[in-house]
């Protein structure tokens, strides 16, 4: 058998279905089928279940699926190899960045890298956490950005940085005049929250551990934009948290209603985030080194705490 043959066979396994196999893998599905029929012909057993639908693997053929991402991944790691020999640092690379650090961290390290290194084809994904995960574990992603931990048993994590949480809390509010807050002074009824997906909205919950103080809210909304959530602040609707990078573009008007946490100040844990097998690990280093060249000094990592983005503390 081929290594085509068994990436056909990971792609019917991951989905379901012959015809969109093929089409993912660019062959038609006459050809496919018949090379995944030859891999069962030589091995003398069946892979998939064809009278259910979708298609099944059958408990032989789940074996053969977890020993054939061995094999196809140990067949790429031989051409990581060759190139880190080399010295050459290029090809494909795609990334996964979770909504809440794409639209602050991407601008500061992409065009650095990709003057550093020309020859890497960037193709990066905005994806939330669950989507990442699946992603990476099934090969459609080289490496990601999120907060962590993840506590995954098959991924790796580097730290890059630790980014605060800043509360942003309009001047007619009770705890405008504070110079800092406090957690226990948030109320979670009145915390305006991004849409159920997001890490940073799990992180906040995780950090309001406390029940409301005033009763019930008279509306709930949960929005995906950081730049909705302020706007509805400023109309008296509640206040939000922001991680740190996202208010160094905010106006200095509404800079002056940002209220830092006492310390220890509640953070985020923001890391890269790949498989253990540690493909294009060279080109996953050069992104950690830009990385981390652009963001020293934008953040303090002193007295801080980690919240979790998981729904646990």
């Amino acid at each position: 058998m081929t290594i085509t043959q068994l990436q056909y066979v990971l792609a019917v396994a991951e989905h379901k279905n012959f015809t969109l196999a093929a089409e993912k893998c660019f062959v038609t599905q006459p050809t496919l089928s018949m090379q995944i029929q030859k891999v069962e012909e030589e091995l003398k057993i069946q892979i998939f279940d064809r009278t259910k639908k979708p298609i099944q693997l059958t408990e032989i053929g789940q074996k053969i699926v977890n020993q054939a991402k061995n094999i196809v991944n140990e067949a790429d790691r031989m051409h990581d190899i060759v190139e880190q020999q080399k010295g050459f640092i290029g090809g494909e690379f795609r990334l996964g960045i979770i909504p809440t650090i794409m639209p602050t961290l991407l601008p500061m390290f992409l065009n650095n890298f990709i003057k550093k290194y020309p020859k890497v084809k960037l193709i990066i994904e905005e994806l939330n956490t669950d989507e990442i995960i699946f992603k990476l574990k099934n090969g459609h992603l080289d490496a990601a950005i999120a907060a962590t931990p993840l506590m995954e048993e098959k991924l790796k994590e580097i730290v890059l940085y630790y980014e605060p949480f800043v509360a942003y809390i309009p001047s007619e509010h009770q705890n405008s005049t504070k110079k800092e807050i406090e957690v226990d002074d948030l109320d979670l009824n009145e915390v305006l929250l991004l849409q159920d997906g997001h890490c940073f909205r799990d992180g906040i919950l995780n950090l309001c551990k406390s029940e409301s103080k005033n009763g019930f809210s008279h509306f709930q909304l949960e929005s995906g934009s950081f730049e909705t959530l302020i706007k509805l602040a400023d109309e008296g609707l509640g206040i939000t948290l922001l991680p740190y990078l996202h208010t160094l573009d905010l106006k200095e008007s509404d800079k002056l209603k940002l209220k830092h946490f006492v310390k220890p100040k509640p953070a985020r844990e923001v890391s890269l985030i790949f498989p253990k097998t540690e493909l294009k690990i060279h080109v996953i280093d050069a992104l950690r080194s830009t990385i981390a060249s652009v963001i020293k000094g934008a953040i303090v990592f002193q007295d801080i705490e980690i919240i979790s983005p998981l729904n646990k503390k």
